[in-house]
C-alpha cells in the first residue's frame, strides 16, 4: 500500500496500481486518486478518485467527508450530479455492488 503524508492539490495525480492508497490529509477540488485497490482519505474528498483500476471489484472509497467530483470503482462511474445529495459533505464509504455504485454514511 502507498501512504501520502500530504493533502493532494488541484491538479496533481496519484497513481498507485498495486494496491490501497491511503491520503493523511484531503484530495482537493481537480485532483485525482488511482489506486489498484481500496482508497482511504483522511480528510475531505473533493476531487476524483478512482479505486479498483486494475479490475478489483472489492475496492471501497472511504472518506471522512464525501465532496467528489467522480468516483470510479473497477471502471464503473458515478459524478457529482449523479451522487445521493444526504450523503454530501458526510463521512462515506463506496462499493461495487454488480454494476452499481453503492454509497452509505459512515458513523
Amino acid at each position: 500500500s502507498l501512504i501520502v503524508s500530504r493533502t493532494v492539490r488541484s491538479g496533481q495525480s496519484i497513481f498507485f496500481p498495486e494496491g490501497d492508497v491511503t491520503i493523511v490529509g484531503s484530495v482537493g477540488s481537480g485532483a485525482e486518486v488511482v489506486a489498484g485497490g481500496s482508497i482511504h482519505v483522511y480528510g475531505a474528498l473533493r476531487g476524483r478518485a478512482m479505486a479498483g483500476s486494475t479490475g478489483n471489484a472489492e475496492a471501497r472509497i472511504f472518506c471522512r467527508k464525501l465532496e467528489a467530483e467522480l468516483i470510479a470503482i473497477d471502471g464503473f462511474y458515478k459524478t457529482a450530479e449523479d451522487m445521493e445529495p444526504e450523503l454530501r459533505g458526510k463521512a462515506g464509504q463506496i462499493w461495487l455492488e454488480g454494476e452499481t455504485i453503492k454509497a452509505a454514511i459512515l458513523g
